[in-house]
């Protein structure tokens, strides 16, 4: 009795300890497979800021896209060059946001703390000059005789008084209420007195 209970201890004992062998394996492979994983993803950022030191910033792009898009745990270097790569590549929003988040992960302690401010100053500047482009754009468009497409309803909600009818103005006095000269009382304007108020060209009403 006592030897079948010996060989029972001994047939499970076997094979939990065949069960913990094989748990490690499996364990030992997937964190061969994440090391390679990781190793491979770290090659594409190391490439991606070979490629942008050789000045060819959209082969550098796809390469720091790719890892920052497969990282589980973005480096802040990574940011860093992702932001420099993106002003070069006259993606100025794009860089102010990363360049900014380097700066909030590093501070003025950082490799490259001094290098991302003067970037991250070009990369503001040129984000404004982009805009006061689009501006400039829009207001061409339209100052010349083109019309807005008002909808099914042909009419808009009156951008002046926002609908209310009635305009509010703040002084030293207090509020100051006047009737909105333009939707005639009903808070809203016909597509064709819309495009005109658009190119400045809306009589007000006395």
């Amino acid at each position: 009795m006592k030897f079948s209970l010996l060989i029972g201890f001994l047939l499970i004992s076997t094979a939990s300890l065949a069960q913990d062998t094989e748990r490690d394996k499996i364990r030992q492979l997937e964190q061969q497979k994440d090391f390679e994983r990781n190793r491979q993803i770290r090659a594409q950022m190391d490439s991606g800021i070979y490629y942008l030191e050789q000045e060819q910033y959209d082969i550098a792009d796809q390469k720091l896209r790719y890892a920052l898009n497969n990282m589980r745990s973005i480096p802040s270097d990574l940011t860093f060059f992702f932001g420099k790569n993106s002003y070069l590549l006259g993606k100025f929003k794009q860089s102010v946001d990363w360049l900014t988040k380097y700066i909030q992960l590093k501070g003025t302690a950082g490799q490259y703390s001094a290098e991302a401010t003067d970037w991250l100053k070009k990369a503001e500047v040129g984000l404004l000059e982009e805009r006061k482009i689009e501006s400039q754009k829009a207001q061409q468009v339209l100052s010349k005789d083109y019309t807005i497409d008002c909808g099914p309803n042909a009419k808009v909600t009156c951008p002046v008084c926002n609908g209310s009818t009635v305009i509010i103005k703040k002084d030293y006095m207090g509020e100051t209420y006047k009737t909105c000269p333009y939707c005639h009382q009903i808070g809203f304007l016909n597509c064709d007195e819309y495009n005109l108020l658009l190119k400045g060209q809306l009589k007000a009403s006395k």
